[in-house]
């Protein structure tokens, strides 16, 4: 595994991280079994950045996490994050209050069983709440010694500047990939400008680029991604188009789509750390392996011809979904 730096803290994290809130939610069958041994071959690999939230499982992501953190601390960085919360009729809403957030690090503390946690993210921005306010808090974390670094996720470039005057932010993580490139205009720039890493989440698309969803019909029933736009059968059969032809490419390269897509990533600065989420094992390794894959500027290239070619389709998130993303 290579390694690469977290702004200017003098952390390495592995070039490529573990997303770990499939295991725990969203997509579908859990399995712990193979969940476990998943992160036991993470450790293997040398893959130390591993993120969770307490949202995932509602914190049954952090638990299957303590376990490993407790007996491999020095080799894991743990990020998690606080923010959502459980509403009516299965519903969740975002709150930055902190007093909600005091309460909320305390429960991750207890549930991740660590006195530490090194990566602290505010998993949205509350419009009800100023920024200053909320990275103020997340600043006594710090200066408390129960968060080594504070994050933001979602955030735009004007935010990040106003969150950045109260205390360093570290890393941003917001959605990135093949199919998704908006925050390039703006708020890639504003994250160099303040030194800032940038991790991206969900880098294959929602699993658009992991070579395996070949019909949307084919995703479980409570799979998040059927109430996503991109993924409605209108949207998607543009979408597969787009994965297609990046697929060549990789075939040409010897690779796998899924390294492809990372490896793109990973060429687009060395502030950028990708956290691809995973529950199995043979998608892990598949993963980590894009660490390794250097692309030539000719193949750079021709991937921009494609994406300027085939145009994503459908929307991130549903209305309600994009209406808690900070623009």
């Amino acid at each position: 595994m290579k390694y690469r730096s977290l702004g200017n803290t003098g952390e390495k994290l592995s070039a490529i991280g573990l997303g770990c809130m499939g295991m725990s939610f969203a997509y579908g069958e859990i399995d712990i079994d193979e969940a476990k041994a998943t992160l036991s071959l993470a450790l293997e690999l040398g893959i130390n950045f591993w993120d969770t939230a307490d949202m995932y499982g509602f914190g049954a992501n952090e638990e299957l996490l303590a376990p490993y953190l407790k007996a491999n601390r020095k080799d894991i960085f743990i990020a998690t994050k606080f923010g959502f919360r459980a509403g009516e009729n299965g519903s969740r809403y975002f709150d930055g209050r902190p007093e909600y957030m005091k309460q909320a690090v305390e429960a991750s503390l207890k549930r991740l069983g660590t006195d530490v946690i090194d990566l602290y993210y505010a998993h949205r921005i509350d419009d009800k709440v100023p920024v200053e306010e909320m990275v103020g808090a997340m600043a006594e974390l710090v200066q408390q010694g129960k968060v080594k670094y504070i994050g933001l996720s979602e955030a735009a470039a004007a935010t990040l500047h106003r969150a950045n005057k109260v205390h360093q932010i570290t890393a941003l993580q917001s959605e990135y990939s093949l199919n998704v490139r908006d925050v390039e205009a703006e708020i890639l720039p504003a994250c160099r400008e303040l030194g800032i890493t940038f991790v991206p989440y969900s880098p294959l698309g929602r699993g658009l680029f992991g070579g395996t969803i070949t019909d949307t019909e084919n995703l479980a029933a409570d799979d998040f991604r059927r109430t996503l736009p991109r993924f409605q059968a209108e949207n998607f059969a543009g979408n597969k188009k787009q994965e297609e032809a990046i697929a060549r490419i990789a075939a040409e390269l010897g690779i796998s789509t899924p390294q492809l897509a990372l490896a793109w990533l990973l060429a687009q600065g060395e502030d950028i750390i990708p956290i691809p989420g995973t529950k199995k094992r043979r998608y892990l390794r598949d993963n980590a392996g894009a660490a390794d894959v250097v692309l030539s500027n000719d193949t750079l290239n021709g991937i921009e011809k494609i994406l300027k070619e085939y145009k994503p389709q459908g929307g991130r998130y549903s209305e309600f979904g994009m209406a808690m993303v900070n623009r």
